[in-house]
This record gives C-alpha cells, structure tokens and sequence, in this order.
C-alpha cells in the first residue's frame, strides 16, 4: 500500500514508521521539516494519572505508556541514536494547605485506580529533591510516570522510518482529496498520489474536498529552557503553576503556559515571567540557572480534549490522527499501532471508539 502522512511532529512520524514498519510505502510531508511544531516546544513528558484529567484520556494514555518501554528500544535499534528517556516518576509538591489537600484527594483517586504511589511528608519530599523549597507541605510521587527527550525522538523515529524507506518531503500542503480507492495531495511542489492519505498536522488542519475535517483549536504553549550546573533531580517536579524537567545533562524544561490567542505563534514577557516565578518558588535555586531559550508552540485541542484518531465520514481514502492536545509524545506510540491496524489491516481496536473523528459532529 502506498500512504501519504502529512505532518512530521511526533505523531505523524511515529505513524510513519509504524506504517513502513509493516511494509507499506510512505511519503512524510511537513512544510517545516521534523519536530517544528508543536513537537518542538514540548517537554515530552510522560504522565497518564496527571495529565489524563477525565477518564477516557487517561485510559489511552496509560495504554500508550505502556508500549514506551519497547517503542524506544524499536526506535534506538532502528535509527541507531540513543534518546534520553526515563522512568523515575513525577513529583506532585504541595507548597501550602490548600495544594496539600488537593494532592490528598490525587492520592485517593490513584488508589481507586490501582496505581502505584507514595504520600511524602516535607522531610521526605526534600530528602528525594533537596533543592525543593522549604515551602513545601507534601508531596506525591508517581514511579510509573516519567519523560523523554521529544525532538531527539522525533528525529530518532523519523531516522528509523527512513530505514524503512520512508521518504521525507519539506513542503507546504495545499490542500487533500480522498475519494475511493485513491487519494491526493497538492503542495507547492505538484501533486502527490497515493492509497490513502492520513492527516497528522496537529493544530495546522489542510483544506480538504469535500470541505470536512475535525476542528481543533490551536493552544500556544511556552516553554522555558534552563540550565543548571548540576542536575536537578530525577523525578519531574510538578507544581500548581508550572512544571520541571530535570535532564542528566543539567537542562530544565519549565512549562508550560496555556493561552488561546489563535495563530499567534510569538513568545511574551507574561509567559516567560510566569513560568519563571513558578519555577523559582517550587525550587529556589533556580533563580542562579542561565536562561537558554524560550520555544512555543500550538497544541491541537479538540472540543472534549481527546484525540481524534479514524476514517474520514466524507473521503473513504483520509483518515486523521489530530488533536493530542498536551499529550502528543505520551500518546503517539498507540496512535500509531491504532493507524497501522485500521489501514493495513482494516482492524478497528477498541480503543477507536473513544476518538473517533465524528464523535464531535454535533457537539
């Protein structure tokens, strides 16, 4: 079969992959090359019982974490790089009675769920992180939870892809038709056919012909790089106001602001600073760390915040994998393996139920 992924982020990358992996041949189309977008500005971290607020999201996304482990092995062996991965938990700080109180009920809700964790008191809490302010009440760990490096991945998977035979094409999508049995392309640079086409543009939808898509609205995320002389801990730290990523290498990734202001892709003072006190309340000792950059990014949010992930209604020969929101690089190795089912083997796993594109028609 031959398929065409448009976006080069961390999900359409990993679907590509996935695809050519099964011996289809694939073309992978991104105007601004691999890990530009929103894959460029996320601190890839790796946090289902945090991050999956409702309970359909948070069942994908510890499906996904649990395919990690193997995802990056297949992924190092196949492009021959080695990503910064981890899996020594998250680190949820209470800095008053108030946050503690909500990390009790955090707590409760994980014991519900049957997932492993550990209620810190402050002494505790700064034996783990003794950087940790000495504000701190409480803390919640998670050992299950982790991160990893996301550009690195992203070009590791797209490496790995070209090892399949993947072919890599910087240019702009103009616009995609999908009628039975065949499907088109038309960039800039002409046009490309092929079986099918899946749309992985994130937050950047392609008009299409019929006129139909899922609609998601870009969300800017800024995030702040640091760097200390010394790595900060092990575990993500995670406030109410921010979270850290401590790397081996001393990098800190603060993160992240939420701001809908449409395609307004530029960093602010108010982020920057707000992301910054955050960080330097949670640990003080990063007041002393050097600023490095600032990167932003659109995160793809659909209506109900889960993914959009099947069959176009309107062009049999489309299919969509959009609308990750904040969780992209937590949830792309099972998007991938439910892609590759649905169109190379016309395989629909369970979990398609929950994200499929016309659950929103009529929301």
């Amino acid at each position: 079969m031959n398929i065409t992924v448009v976006g080069a982020g961390i999900v359409g990358s990993a679907i590509a992959h996935e695809l050519a992996s099964r011996g289809a041949r694939v073309q992978l189309i991104d105007s601004r090359g691999v890990a530009r977008g929103a894959t460029h500005a996320s601190a890839g971290i790796l946090a289902p019982q945090i991050e999956g607020h409702i309970p359909e999201l948070r069942k994908l996304a510890a499906h996904s974490l649990a395919m990690y482990d193997d995802f990056v092995r297949r992924v190092e062996r196949a492009s021959n790089r080695s990503i910064e991965y981890g899996r020594n938990g998250t680190l949820q700080v209470a800095l008053d009675d108030r946050e503690a109180a909500m990390l009790a009920g955090d707590a409760q809700a994980l014991a519900r769920n049957g997932v492993e964790y550990t209620v810190l008191d402050r002494e505790a809490a700064r034996r783990l992180v003794p950087s940790l302010s000495d504000r701190a009440t409480s803390a919640l760990l998670v050992p299950s939870h982790g991160y990893v490096a996301a550009s690195a991945l992203t070009e590791a998977v797209v490496d790995a892809a070209r090892a399949h035979g993947v072919r890599l094409i910087t240019a702009a999508v103009r616009g995609i038709e999908g009628g039975a049995g065949k499907a088109r392309v038309t960039t800039d640079e002409g046009i490309i056919e092929s079986d099918v086409v899946i749309v992985a543009s994130g937050s950047w939808m392609v008009p299409s012909r019929p006129a139909e898509g899922p609609s998601v609205k870009p969300i800017r995320g800024q995030l702040v790089q640091l760097r200390c002389d010394a790595a900060l801990a092990s575990q993500v730290i995670w406030g109410q106001a921010c979270y850290l990523v401590p790397w081996s290498d001393g990098t800190v990734l603060v993160g992240a602001t939420v701001e809908d202001v449409g395609y307004d892709e530029r960093p602010t003072a108010e982020g920057v600073r707000s992301l910054l006190s955050a960080a330097i309340g949670l640990v003080p000792s990063l007041e002393r760390a050097q600023f490095e950059e600032v990167r932003v990014g659109f995160r793809p949010k659909a209506t109900d915040e889960l993914p959009i992930i099947g069959r176009s209604e309107a062009m049999p020969s489309v299919f969509y994998a959009v609308g990750h929101y904040r969780n992209g690089v937590l949830l792309a190795p099972l998007t991938a393996a439910l892609m590759a089912d649905l169109v190379l083997e016309d395989r629909e796993r369970a979990e398609l139920a929950l994200v499929r594109p016309g659950r929103l028609a009529n929301a």
